[in-house]
């Protein structure tokens, strides 16, 4: 999974509340020590937050995934990750429980954000690295009482065994050699998306990108074969195509709450700008639709991304 470095500082999220499970590399505290493996994808490693006694950063062959804390799951570092968690917020009234698809475990932070600040919710993982799973139980065990399903296999054939209209969001996060593949890029892709969610629900995906933004504004075009109302989130740098980035686009059938993102998105310590309809139109130009027979993953990230 492609994800910038950059973190959002300590603003975090009030609501929710630690896991209570507590695995062998959470217990050392303030003196733990890096913890590798290696796993299907490469080399899995979590780095320990200096700042956050049980908090660790997980990085694939170098590259950062993700970040968890197990004290306060509903507490959100990365920038991308906390683009996805205002998502989160505006998809239910404050509380509700929703059903949620993630496509792409990492260590399994929007999975564990959602049981922290939706208590009841009924959750399911699709990651194709089974190795990865193990490792992330392991050293950042989930919570008993969450209603959490890790399914081993592709993002895309997990997507096909959930039942039409199961899901209120589905997330899609899904990386291999930081790209997306391109399988997960089309618009018969899409299509599942649109048929696994209930009438209303919301679909959240992570696109990594950087200049001259072909990538994303096709996925823009793409995504808008299957949904009506779509808006994007991303730090105004990777809109102008100035750098390398991560993109949030976020896609419904139904009228999406764009002011209220805007104003969580600008008030984030690294601030996001969200575009919308004749601003996102404009952004896309004349983009067209991937579908399975064009699609290609996403574009490597350069060198320098994530430093």
């Amino acid at each position: 999974m492609a994800k910038s470095r950059r973190k959002s500082g300590r603003g975090g999220t009030p609501e929710g509340g630690g896991a209570s499970a507590r695995g062998r590399t959470a217990e050392r505290g303030r003196t733990a020590e890096p913890v590798t493996a290696p796993v299907d994808g490469g080399r899995a490693e979590l780095l320990p937050d200096r700042d956050r006694p049980r908090g660790w950063t997980l990085l694939l062959d170098d590259a950062p995934q993700s970040h968890v804390d197990l004290d306060d799951p509903s507490y959100l570092d990365f920038e991308y990750q906390r683009r996805l968690g205002h998502i989160v917020d505006l998809a239910a009234p404050p509380g509700r429980p929703v059903h949620a698809v993630h496509l792409g475990g990492g260590a399994f932070t929007l999975a564990r954000y959602i049981a922290a600040t939706r208590p009841r919710s009924t959750q399911q993982i699709v990651e194709v690295d089974a190795r990865l799973v193990e490792f992330v139980r392991t050293h950042l065990p989930l919570d008993r009482t969450w209603r959490i399903r890790v399914r081993g296999g592709d993002a895309r054939a997990g997507l096909g065994k959930v039942p039409d209209g199961w899901a209120d969001l589905i997330i899609a996060d899904v990386f291999s050699g930081a790209r997306t593949p391109a399988h997960l890029t089309s618009a018969e892709f899409a299509g599942e998306v649109r048929r696994a969610l209930r009438p209303g629900g919301m679909y959240a995906a992570n696109i990594a990108d950087g200049p001259p933004l072909a990538h994303l504004r096709a996925q823009i075009a793409t995504v808008r074969t299957a949904f009506p109302e779509l808006c994007l989130t991303a730090d105004p740098a990777v809109l102008r195509g100035r750098r390398f980035g991560n993109a949030v686009l976020l896609a419904s059938d139904r009228e999406i709450p764009v002011a209220e993102l805007t104003r969580r998105a600008a008030s984030d310590p690294h601030p996001a700008r969200v575009e919308h309809g004749r601003a996102l139109a404009d952004f896309t130009g004349g983009a067209a639709p991937v579908t399975d027979a064009t699609a290609a993953p996403s574009p490597a990230p350069p060198p320098d991304a994530f430093h």
